[in-house]
């Protein structure tokens, strides 16, 4: 198997701040005439969910032509370079890197491949856990890997003859990964969509016209003008192609559902619905049930923008403290969190973000953000609110303190990176120079949810749903980043 690139290198991948990093959008298109143009549209709505680079590939006449570069949709992929792409169905992606360094052109997806019998194209959110364990395998057989991706592996897996000729082809190959994923699949003449057994990230799939859009958050749906129809089910793989419409289940092997509660924390916006709840409403839960758990005589409730903002406007609510504004951000600075060096990152956070002296001077202020990761953020706020003239200043983080790293698509690999995996929560407020500190409870992140116990919270209590593999952590916890050809 040969991996085609159409990479552009010039484009600069954007930086990000101290927040946890998710792996990638995916969204895929079939029966639609413009293809391109559409999925474009549709990346476009999910740039928050990576800003590394971006790609899209689609079919024409039996043909497979991919454009992806480096960096913010418009750098990697423009709307001229996307028009050249012909077509009524593709898919495309947006990417964060939880594997393979995050500045390599060979890494931005869709990665495209080259079988026997034709061309695929593959995007992928999430992170495959066996991953390391089925490239060595594959290496030792004499495949050759040109990325340093866990998404490399299903093309491998497709193009192994001993899937190749199973009726179930594609059902076999992903049902040997283990881990998160949620793809899009493009072959010659039809478009897949598949969702892993635990159900980690989301995946849901709209009408548009006499078409079907596949995409990460039903924002990007609305954004093409597409009409919601349903969830792609855990464990279910979809096929659409010149034969219509069919769906297949992954054999689940006892699976249990394990959604991964940072979409709602974080990383979706709060316009998407996500494993069927507003994302919005759920997070002005979490700031009602953070001021009845961690109340406090202040004058004012502000938020960490963007954030903090459901969060906080739910917390004032239910407080009946006032809600003002107490930062302005600067929408010209880019995210700060891959920054090279502390020193680069700080001097950036500090121009991010504008403390509103005419709002917090002489007030007890309380300010709301969604997490704390590692802390050098919030530290460096809390001092400006001070010195600003806030009278007192009470943090309050609407999801339990992360304790634990994520091997299933978040980007806090190790425990040392992570501020509360070392420090209790009186030794975090010392740091922070708080004068309290309260974080939401495990029973507060579920109580927006029926249906409690389909969640994964192992960042916050260590509970992994399936085993990791000692190979893989190991190669999170020490590959060198730098290295495009390991698997981190």
């Amino acid at each position: 198997m040969e991996l085609g690139q159409w990479s552009d290198d010039s484009a600069q991948a954007a930086p990000d701040n101290e927040s946890p990093r998710d792996k990638c959008g995916v969204f895929g298109v079939y029966g639609v005439d413009d293809a391109s143009r559409i999925i474009y549209d549709g990346l476009f709505a999910m740039q928050h969910r990576g800003r590394e680079g971006a790609g899209i590939a689609t079919s024409h006449n039996g043909k497979i032509r991919c454009v992806k570069g480096l960096g913010l949709l418009g750098q990697a992929v423009s709307p001229d370079r996307a028009a050249t792409l012909k077509g009524n169905m593709g898919i495309g992606h947006v990417r964060y890197s939880t594997t393979g360094a995050g500045g390599r052109s060979q890494n931005v997806q869709p990665l495209v491949g080259d079988c026997v019998d034709g061309r695929w194209a593959v995007a992928h959110n999430g992170n495959i856990v066996n991953a390391y364990e089925l490239r060595k395998i594959y290496q030792e057989r004499g495949s050759l890997f040109q990325t340093g991706t866990d998404s490399e592996m299903l093309l491998h897996l497709l193009a192994d003859p001993t899937y190749r000729h199973d009726p179930r082809r594609v059902a076999k190959a992903c049902e040997t990964l283990k881990g998160a994923y949620s793809v899009t699949l493009l072959a010659e003449d039809r478009l897949y969509a598949v969702r892993d057994p635990h159900g980690f990230k989301p995946l849901v799939i709209g009408r548009l016209g006499d078409g079907w859009v596949v995409a990460s958050e039903t924002r990007a749906l609305t954004q093409v003008g597409a009409v919601y129809d349903r969830e792609v089910e855990p464990g279910e793989l979809i096929c659409i192609g010149p034969d219509g419409f069919s769906s297949t289940r992954l054999d689940r092997d006892g699976a249990g559902l394990s959604h991964c509660v940072f979409e709602i924390v974080y990383f979706s916006q709060p316009d998407s619905l996500v494993f069927g709840y507003n994302v919005h409403e759920a997070r002005v839960q979490y700031g009602a049930s953070l001021a009845r758990e961690h109340p406090v005589d202040a004058d004012i409730v502000i938020a960490i923008p963007d954030s903090g903002n459901d969060a906080a406007l739910g917390y004032a609510r239910e407080s009946g403290i006032p809600y003002e504004m107490g930062f302005i951000r600067n929408h010209y600075i880019g995210r700060t969190f891959i920054m090279p060096g502390n020193e680069d990152r700080a001097h950036q956070v500090d121009k991010k973000l504008a403390a509103m002296p005419e709002t917090v001077r002489g007030k007890r202020v309380v300010v709301v953000d969604d997490s704390i990761v590692r802390g050098n953020t919030m530290q460096r706020r809390v001092a400006a609110l001070r010195a600003c003239g806030a009278k007192e200043v009470h943090l309050r983080i609407a999801c339990p303190p992360v304790t634990h790293p994520c091997y299933y698509g978040i980007d806090f690999p190790t425990k040392d990176e992570l501020i509360a995996g070392s420090m209790s929560v009186e030794e975090i407020r010392k740091y922070m120079n708080a004068d309290s500190l309260g974080y939401l409870s495990i029973a507060g992140l579920l109580s927006p949810f029926r249906d409690k116990r389909s969640y994964c919270l192992a960042c916050f209590d260590g509970e992994y749903p399936m085993e990791k593999g000692e190979d893989q952590k190991e190669i999170l916890e020490s590959a060198d980043p730098e290295d495009d050809t390991a698997l981190v």
